[in-house]
């Protein structure tokens, strides 16, 4: 735990005591700025460690504390991380315990953003911020509402209790490490002329979901995504597609790299047979359109030779088991993740599902919960099932 100079200290003292409650082994590192709001005996009290302030700490082997610390930790979360820190932590520099201690680490880090909103909003700060997430860094935050300043806007560091929420996904369980895994996303959009076009309510919220659990998994994940309005995370490959055709093409010219492909995309079952390259008038009173049925990305990938594990979703509004049951027999995948449409809280648009997962010999129901919740739940079992599947062949 890294500590920087801001008053949003105080909230990282209750976070190191929910983490101590959780089973976690904390050591906490403060600058001096840091130690102007809270005391380092506060934060040892409730870490049950000494607190690290010096760089060189004659206490340690060769007085490389900053190099021992880097290499105990599993994570490292800067809480607050204020804008100055921010800004050297761009930069790279080294000049105290903590910025050396980010720099010589070779685990994950986040950072918990705390700052006046306008220096959150600035040119530089943002500038800043874009460039650690290029690095993969994780940034948490910050939330919007009443500033120590007085002001309104965001700069808020998360709450503790959210913060515990996103550590626990971010020291990841490892269970996808060193395997690689494909996911497309979002909707498709099926062009009818140059302003019309056929589609569907997908938000593309469960993919993403997916995706983002797959990296804190330790996954190399790929994404191929319709048109969505959500930033996607930072993955290892990342493709932006339209239609149906488009997704087929990008998919298939890259799932025999991967060790796992997850169609969690809403993809358009028909297009339109032409294309009108003029807007359609409004002239009669009714228009027929003739459709076409699109290629079938699940059967295709499942068809490669070798096949990555796969597996489809299945958005049903009646039968579910049954069909998708029949879904896995019929397009021979390894898994099938299926869930009830026509409820307000699930499927498309939702930041809430439910999924009843499938394959060939066994079940399992994914109660309602968050999207990210369920995510991480799925790549666990996902996980699960390609190492059982792979043990089998091997042995």
């Amino acid at each position: 735990m890294g500590v920087t100079g801001g008053i949003a200290a105080y909230k990282t003292a209750e976070l190191t005591r929910l983490l101590r409650v959780e089973g976690a082994e904390v050591r906490v590192a403060m600058t001096e700025a840091a130690m102007q709001f809270v005391g380092a005996l506060t934060f040892q009290a409730l870490s049950g460690n000494p607190v690290h302030t010096q760089l060189l700490d004659a206490q340690t082997e060769a007085g490389m504390g900053h190099i021992s610390l880097a290499r105990w930790a599993d994570l490292i979360l800067i809480a607050p991380a204020s804008a100055d820190f921010i800004a050297r932590l761009r930069a790279g520099f080294a000049s105290d315990l903590l910025s050396a201690l980010c720099l010589a680490r070779t685990c994950p880090l986040a950072i918990a953003p705390a700052m006046n909103q306008a220096m959150w909003k600035h040119p530089a700060t943002q500038e800043n911020v874009a460039r650690l997430t290029d690095w993969g860094v994780q940034i948490l935050g910050p939330a919007q509402g009443s500033l120590a300043c007085g002001e309104e806007g965001p700069g808020r560091m998360l709450e503790p209790s959210v913060l515990l929420q996103h550590l626990a996904g971010l020291s990841g369980s490892g269970v996808l490490t060193g395997l690689s895994v494909l996911i497309s996303a979002g909707p498709t959009r099926e062009p009818l002329d140059p302003v019309r076009y056929l589609s569907n309510r997908s938000s593309g919220k469960m993919g993403l979901a997916i995706a983002l659990a797959a990296l804190r998994a330790g996954a190399k994940v790929g994404l191929v995504h319709g048109p969505i309005a959500l930033k996607p995370p930072r993955c290892h490959e990342q493709i932006q597609v339209e239609s149906a055709q488009e997704m087929h093409r990008a998919v298939l010219e890259r799932a025999a790299a991967y060790d796992i492909y997850i169609g969690a995309a809403a993809v358009a079952d028909y297009t339109p047979m032409q294309y009108s390259s003029q807007k359609i008038k409004k002239t009669d009173d009714k228009l027929s359109i003739p459709l076409s049925k699109t290629a079938d990305i699940l059967a295709a990938v499942a068809q490669i030779a070798p096949p990555p594990f796969t597996v489809g979703f299945a958005a049903e509004s009646e039968d579910l088991e049954n069909y998708a049951r029949g879904k896995l027999q019929n397009k021979k995948l390894d898994m099938i993740a299926a869930n009830a449409i026509g409820n307000d809280n699930t499927g498309f648009n939702s930041d809430t599902n439910a999924l009843s997962v499938f394959w060939q010999d066994g079940s399992i129901v994914l109660p309602l919960a968050s999207k990210t919740r369920i995510a991480e739940q799925l790549i666990n079992l996902i996980a699960q099932r390609f190492h059982a599947k792979n043990s089998t062949q091997t042995s």
